[in-house]
């Protein structure tokens, strides 16, 4: 084997042992998020608890809790959508319990009942603690003026609403009219695409053993004109 074919065979190893890496590792991330998802499962549906004394993101987060108080009637809209249903959103209310004040996901509300009054109103709830991952560089900032929001950004509304730095995403209400639709957490709404990007990973790990093979089986081969010599008139 010649030092060309050599180079080459080393450079298809390692191409080999990346997507082989990628795949593997798309794998531990599919064990890693089946765990995740199986403990999201069982905080969101135990049995709702009091709210914690002093709340913490990192404890706390998808903890299943009741409370009873009142809503204000302060909220702001957080831009959303519903499959079936089109544009609308997200009513993020702020909700008094034992003189705390909190941050409630009432739920989705259709852009043509947005300006529907939603007045103070008491109410017994269980939800669960959520800090929603939304904020990027590509979202825009919100409009306090007119009360619109493109994500739940649970510090930034929480710091222009004066109310603990918490979201309590509803799931049910003692309201006989409640402002919009609850739309309780569930594992639904967690990407995991791992098995997909795995299959990918190691079908592109197929198709570079193939594609290597045929082209070192070319490379063996002889080239067109050095066997059998110079043939004269």
């Amino acid at each position: 084997m010649g030092t060309r074919a050599i180079a080459f065979a080393i450079f298809a190893v390692l191409g080999l042992a990346l997507l082989l890496g990628l795949g593997t590792w798309q794998v531990q991330r599919m064990t890693w998020k089946a765990g995740l998802l199986a403990q999201m499962e069982a905080r969101i549906h135990a049995d709702p608890a009091p709210l914690p004394d002093a709340i913490e993101p990192t404890r706390d987060q998808w903890l299943a809790v009741r409370a009873t108080g009142r809503f204000t009637g302060e909220d702001r809209l957080v831009m959303a959508s519903r499959k079936g249903v089109g544009p609308g959103w997200l009513v993020v209310a702020v909700f008094e319990v034992d003189g705390r004040r909190l941050l409630v996901d009432r739920g989705f509300l259709a852009d043509t009942a947005r300006g529907t009054p939603r007045p103070a109103t008491p109410a017994a709830i269980t939800g669960n603690l959520h800090w929603p991952d939304e904020v990027d560089l590509f979202t825009p900032p919100p409009e306090p003026a007119r009360g619109l929001w493109y994500a739940r950004d649970v510090p930034a509304l929480a710091a222009e609403m004066g109310t603990e730095p918490a979201l309590i995403v509803l799931r049910t209400t003692s309201e006989t009219a409640p402002a919009a639709e609850p739309t309780p957490l569930d594992t639904a709404q967690v990407p995991d695409n791992h098995l997909n990007y795995a299959i990918t990973w190691f079908s592109l790990a197929l198709i570079w053993v193939v594609m290597t093979m045929v082209l070192l089986w070319r490379m063996r081969q002889p080239k067109s004109g050095t066997a059998g010599g110079h043939r004269g008139p």
